[in-house]
Order: structure tokens, then C-alpha cells, then sequence
């Protein structure tokens, strides 16, 4: 267990947890081999996306995307079950849901792809800097009370 170590290990984890919705702990597991990271670090920080916050990031990662690609000559994808108003609403031949659900799978599809690649790269960079700032102050803070306890033991002598 190095500062090193954990700090990549919990990149490492971070990344993949946000950037691949399966095989996660695999994917991390090899990359932290591969890096010489932390092995465990890595795998539980993969469960920044769980059950619980999966809907939430990849809705967060889809409206950032959105707002980076904000393409205006595009209309907004249609959800199912959405009452639209325009040409396929309004027509007797328009698209069936299904195939408007699939047009809305697929008009979300570059929002999310690349607000989850800004979120993998954003979000791990930030862990290992948190990790290795928290390291560092628990060292000096581990530091200060030895010299202050060596102190006090040299001053009753």
C-alpha cells in the first residue's frame, strides 16, 4: 500500500466505473495490473456507479454532453410516450413508438457517449489528486505529532 499505488488504483477504478457500463471490475482489475495500481482500490472504486447511482450519473453525463454538443438545427429527441406536435404526430402514417423510441436511443447516444468520457477523465483525475492531498496531510499531520510527543520527552529530561 504506497500513495502511489491507491491514488492510481482509485483513478483507475473511478475511470472505468464511470466510462464502461459492464465488466467494470475485470477492465479495472487488468488496468491496475497493467499500472502497478492498487488491485482492491480499484475494483471497489468502480462502484461509484451502482445500482442506486447509475440512472442519476448517466442522466447527469446525457444533460452535459447535451450541453457541450448543443447542436441548435437538431430537435430535442422524442421520449416514448411524449405527445409531440409536427408532422409525425400530426399524420396518420407517422413513425410507430418503437421506431421513434430508437431515433431517441440513438439522438442520445453522442450526448452520453461524451459526457461519461468527461466524467470518467474529470472525476479520476480528481480522485487521485484527492487521494494523494489526503495521503500527503495524513504523513505531515502523522509528522507533527511525533516531533511535538519527541519534544515534550527531550523537555522532562
Amino acid at each position: 500500500m504506497s500513495r502511489r499505488g491507491v491514488a492510481l488504483g482509485m483513478a483507475v477504478g473511478v475511470f472505468f466505473g464511470f466510462l464502461i457500463p459492464i465488466a467494470q471490475i475485470p477492465l479495472s482489475a487488468a488496468a491496475a495490473v497493467a499500472l502497478r495500481a492498487n488491485v482492491p482500490m480499484a475494483v471497489a472504486s468502480t462502484l461509484v456507479t451502482n445500482p442506486f447511482t447509475f440512472g442519476p450519473v448517466y442522466y447527469a453525463a446525457w444533460k452535459v454532453g447535451g450541453f457541450i454538443l448543443a447542436d441548435k438545427s437538431t430537435p430535442p429527441p422524442v421520449l416514448p410516450g411524449e405527445v409531440t406536435a409536427g408532422p409525425a404526430a400530426a399524420t396518420p402514417n407517422g413513425l410507430p413508438w418503437w421506431q421513434r423510441a430508437w431515433n431517441s436511443v440513438q439522438a442520445a447516444g453522442k450526448p452520453l457517449v461524451l459526457g461519461l468520457v468527461l466524467f470518467a477523465c474529470t472525476f479520476s483525475t480528481l480522485s487521485y489528486v484527492l487521494v494523494t492531498l489526503l495521503w500527503r496531510a495524513k504523513v505531515l499531520l502523522a509528522r507533527r505529532r511525533r516531533r511535538r510527543a519527541a519534544a515534550r520527552g527531550s523537555g522532562h529530561r
